[in-house]
């Protein structure tokens, strides 16, 4: 669910845990926050800001959230989901069918997208890609840095969690569109700061925009989460190859119209997937000989280049052979 121009360090759990809705509130329009608790009481796994979990909504619906609660609170879970005029299912599930007292199957959590220790931060949020942010400027505020989030949104009674945001003062510069424009990001970022990162969560026009003005930062000082997978680049070209399941001892080829993920599936190697967009980490997979073609939105350029991992829902093989430790 997330791509960086540093390495990153994916934290994963495969542990699922069986939760109750606690509570569930509007906290804009079309946003609602749901809080997840076990129902006997029990401590939730841990988690850092920027992680995300699954929720198994149905045999074939799973869709990711981020948790944008506190961590040092082991009793509950907290995300909000936006109701996707788009939606595929799962916001529309979410919205409809989930009440408190509703149980449901979480797996996780899992951090692609980890807050690194720096003494400035810049935050910038659109719509419900301020969730994942909001517990980052918890944290980088208690450790002293400095900070400040610019968070953009269609109109200010469609943007979630303003009230918390208030508590900061002026370090937040709440800009709805219909009000401001939008973000004025030569403003925000058209000064490379070298001592300072720069975080942000939101819709792709957004995300392209931040990349394109921090192309002139230090590298690494761009962070960024995608809910959705980047375009497929047009000159693409996909052609069959085959890939030996190392620890499996079977060897599949993948055709032209397939994921290497639906083939080895189909043979019977267990390969655990989620987002089916190349975004959320969950099919993460060893490379052990041959080279990946890239075409996630989630390993940065230098994770690319290694080719020490793929994600098996979208990547394919650069070459006529893959050796994967499936």
């Amino acid at each position: 669910m997330t791509a960086s121009s540093t390495a990153i360090t994916t934290v994963y759990t495969e542990h699922v845990s069986e939760l109750e809705v606690v509570s569930r509130t509007d906290v804009a329009d079309g946003v609602i926050s749901l809080l997840l608790a076990a129902p006997d009481g029990g401590e939730l796994p841990a988690w850092t800001p920027g992680a995300h979990v699954d929720l198994l909504l149905t045999p074939e619906l799973t869709r990711q959230y981020s948790l944008c609660g506190s961590p040092s609170d082991r009793s509950s879970w907290r995300i909000g989901v936006l109701l996707d005029p788009a939606s595929r299912g799962g916001s529309r599930h979410v919205h409809e069918a989930l009440a408190p007292r509703s149980r449901l199957s979480v797996r996780g959590p899992r951090n692609n997208f980890p807050l690194v220790g720096a003494p400035t931060y810049v935050f910038v949020a659109g719509g419900i890609g301020i969730t994942p942010l909001l517990p980052m400027i918890a944290e980088a505020d208690a450790a002293g840095a400095q900070w400040t989030l610019s968070y953009g949104g269609r109109t200010r009674a469609s943007m979630g969690f303003l009230d918390e945001l208030a508590a900061y003062g002026d370090r937040v510069v709440v800009w709805p569109e219909d009000e401001r424009g939008m973000l004025d990001l030569d403003g925000i970022l058209g000064r490379p700061q070298p001592d300072a990162l720069v975080y942000t969560c939101g819709p792709e026009g957004l995300l392209q925009a931040v990349e394109g003005r921090c192309a002139a930062w230090p590298a690494g000082s761009l962070h960024v989460e995608r809910f959705s997978a980047k375009p497929v680049d047009s000159a693409a070209v996909s052609t069959s190859f085959e890939v030996i399941c190392q620890r499996s001892g079977i060897t599949v080829t993948v055709p032209e119209d397939r994921s290497i993920l639906e083939v080895v599936q189909d043979a019977g190697v267990p390969a655990l997937s989620s987002c089916l967009e190349g975004v959320c980490g969950t099919c993460e997979t060893a490379v052990v000989e041959g080279e990946p073609d890239h075409r996630d939105s989630l390993l940065s350029e230098d994770e690319k280049a290694a080719g020490d991992f793929m994600m098996i829902c979208v990547s394919r093989a650069n070459g006529p052979r893959l050796v994967l430790d499936l």
